[in-house]
């Protein structure tokens, strides 16, 4: 097989490519050790090419199965979303940091704390203690987009925060989940917390966080005013938690825009290609 990627026939070619992607990732060593020992550059693009495909399918099979079955795991889902750019990415060392995190926030609580008080605990942990902050220069950017780059350069869109905050509370039994709010990624803090997010009702949030404004609070209120002020009709979606799926949704749509108004057209069809993995 590997003595074929020079193959200049291109039906051949083909049939060659197709038997790597069969064996998936058991053929990435073998093509790895083939890339160091040639010098052709055709054979090396050739070799990338096909590593590549083989890491994309895998990954789309990965959202796959986490949406099926490990969709509760909003960290998790995130860092698949990492992979697309890092595919080597040391996963270790990333839930290692948000499990740093999650302990500094720990060490702050204790039982008798408010709702409000343990909000503003895990905002003083995760803005002026781990220094996360709002990427409002380049918001734009697909790196506020990737996990990986995110606990290297501290600054993130509002999807993006709002994902770490998240993580950050649910480990810890305080229940605070996503709110898809068009133009805008909120979260809401609710008197009760459940892996359904569809039985919620607004009766059942206490209030709600803007991570992009470093954990303030505000009220529903507000909410309705925003939604007035964007012209939008009202909707329930607006003010109730949302499902993971719906917060991976948007940090793709975020990449496919990022890569759109950059002109990489192959980024943003493979994107597009991996969100529809989370579609039942």
């Amino acid at each position: 097989m590997i003595s074929l990627l020079d193959e200049p026939d291109a039906a051949i070619f083909s049939k060659v490519k197709e038997r790597f992607f069969l064996y998936g990732h058991k053929a990435i060593p073998a093509l790895e050790n083939a890339w160091d020992n040639t010098f052709d550059d055709i054979i090396q693009k050739r070799i990338e090419d096909i590593i590549h495909e083989i890491q994309l399918k895998q990954l789309y099979r990965d959202l796959s199965a986490w949406r099926t079955q490990q969709s509760e795991d909003l960290m998790q889902g995130f860092m698949l979303i990492s992979r697309y750019a890092y595919p080597d990415q040391d996963e270790k060392k990333i839930i290692d940091h948000i499990g740093a995190i999650i302990q500094d926030v720990w060490l702050e609580l204790n039982a008798n704390l408010t709702p409000l008080e343990k909000v503003k605990v895990i905002s003083h942990i995760v803005f002026d203690v781990h220094k996360f902050e709002p990427n409002k220069p380049d918001s734009q950017s697909p790196r506020n987009n990737y996990l990986k780059d995110i606990l290297e350069t501290k600054k993130a869109n509002p999807v993006s925060l709002s994902i770490i905050f998240i993580v950050v509370a649910q480990s810890l039994h305080i229940p605070v989940y996503g709110v898809n709010l068009p133009q805008n990624f909120i979260m809401a803090y609710t008197d009760q917390k459940t892996e359904n997010t569809g039985s919620f009702s607004r009766d059942d949030v206490i209030f709600y966080i803007n991570a992009f404004n470093r954990g303030a609070v505000f009220t529903r209120r507000e909410v309705e005013l925003f939604i007035r002020q964007m012209n939008l009709e009202e909707k329930d979606s607006y003010f109730l938690p949302c499902e993971n799926t719906a917060i991976l949704k948007r940090v793709f749509n975020n990449l496919i825009v990022a890569y759109e108004n950059a002109g990489d057209t192959a980024k943003t069809d493979e994107l597009k290609y991996l969100m529809k993995a989370l579609n039942p």
